[in-house]
């Protein structure tokens, strides 16, 4: 275990674009698209601050939790657990499964890949 100041850092960061983005944006684009790729990106820096692992690793077990929570929306899940009225469990689960979201997912990892890469160039500059 450990803690990386830049990478919580830049998940309050996330966290705070994500809270601003969940309450006051209301389109086709940011909102269901743009923040499902901030929301992987938000979770790889959570458990970088934490976690001392290799990036990848990190990387695809958070496209896979991702993943899941996406194929669980294909599910009666939330009405099976009584949660159907519960908004924060549905704002969290989600309800509906969308191809758009895996696409979305798949280009935030893609997008922590090109930040690791990036990274790892200037670090050893």
């Amino acid at each position: 275990m450990r803690f990386h100041k830049g990478y919580f850092i830049g998940f309050c960061i996330l966290l705070a674009i994500e809270i601003y983005i969940a309450l006051y944006i209301n389109d086709t684009i940011i909102r269901p698209f743009i923040g499902d790729m901030l929301v992987v990106i938000l979770l790889y820096f959570l458990v970088s601050a934490f976690a001392k692992a290799n990036s990848l690793k990190i990387a695809l077990s958070v496209l896979f939790f991702a993943y899941i929570i996406e194929g669980v929306q294909a599910t009666p899940l939330i009405d099976l657990l009584g949660l159907s009225n519960h908004t924060l469990a549905k704002t969290v689960l989600g309800t509906t499964f969308d191809w758009k979201d895996i696409i979305a997912y798949t280009l935030g990892i893609g997008c922590i890949f090109i930040f690791e890469r990036l990274r790892q160039l200037f670090k050893n500059q």
